[in-house]
Order: structure tokens, then C-alpha cells, then sequence
């Protein structure tokens, strides 16, 4: 078949163009589903993944997950995917990750770290001191020294 000029088409013409490379497509596609059944495949079910690897998914995979870490707005985000755009532009003004951290380290965690210590008693008394040990004694007996 000889390649139609597409730029010297009108759009009637281009859609007729169009219509006759679905039908070609459409038959074609028959053909190879009548193909594969005849040889045994199951059609529309070898998409994606091959068989024997939907086992092998990742067990956090669509898990929901506490987030990580919160912004100046409130913002959350949970450490997974691709870094939020509050903390990409907080990041390239020269903040650290670790400031926004939920719980481990950053400015809020410092703060209520320092009002946990202040309540913390000291524990009362010393501790007691541990006696030194005594080497064992070896199993075979030493012959006496001769005097």
C-alpha cells in the first residue's frame, strides 16, 4: 500500500484514513485472539505482570502509613514517594528534613525533649558495688608444689 501525503489531505479524507487503519487494526487483533486461543492462551488475561510474579509484590504496597513528618501549615507526609512540594521549597531555603520529623529529632521534638527531662526525678540511693570474681578453678588439680 502506498503512503497517502497526509500534509495535502483535507480533514474529511484524514478521517477516512483514520477509520480504515482502526478496521485493519480490528481485524487484525481478531486474528491473532482466534491465533492464541487456538494454541491454548488465555486472551486479555497476559497483560501486565507474568504469571508467578503477583506473589512477589512488595508487603507494604498500598499500606497506609503514620506520616513522618509535618510543616509549618500542618502539611504531612509520610516519607514514601516523591518529596512534597512544601518540603522541596522549605529544603532549597536551607532547612533540613530532620526539623519537620514527628516524633525523632527536628525543633518540636528538641523542645519536648527538654520538658520531659525537667520532670524526670533522679533516682535515690547509690548503686551497689559489684565484687570483683574469683578465677575458677581449673578442673585438673595442679601437682603440689615441692618444698
Amino acid at each position: 500500500m502506498a503512503t497517502p501525503n497526509l500534509k495535502n489531505m483535507d480533514v474529511d479524507a484524514l478521517l477516512a484514513v483514520r477509520a480504515d487503519v482502526e478496521k485493519a487494526l480490528a481485524e487484525r487483533s481478531r486474528d491473532l485472539r482466534r491465533q492464541l486461543a487456538l494454541l491454548g492462551g488465555e486472551v486479555g488475561k497476559s497483560r501486565g505482570r507474568p504469571p508467578g510474579a503477583a506473589g512477589r509484590r512488595s508487603a507494604m504496597k498500598g499500606v497506609k502509613v503514620p506520616p513522618k513528618y509535618r510543616g509549618p501549615g500542618g502539611e504531612t507526609w509520610a516519607g514514601r514517594g516523591a518529596t512534597p512540594r512544601w518540603l522541596a521549597a522549605l529544603l532549597k531555603e536551607g532547612h533540613s528534613v530532620e526539623e519537620y520529623a514527628i516524633g525523632k529529632g527536628g525543633k518540636r521534638a528538641a523542645a519536648s525533649a527538654k520538658t520531659v527531662k525537667r520532670n524526670v526525678t533522679k533516682k535515690k540511693g547509690a548503686k551497689p558495688v559489684r565484687k570483683p570474681r574469683r578465677p575458677k578453678e581449673s578442673k585438673t588439680k595442679a601437682e603440689p608444689a615441692a618444698a
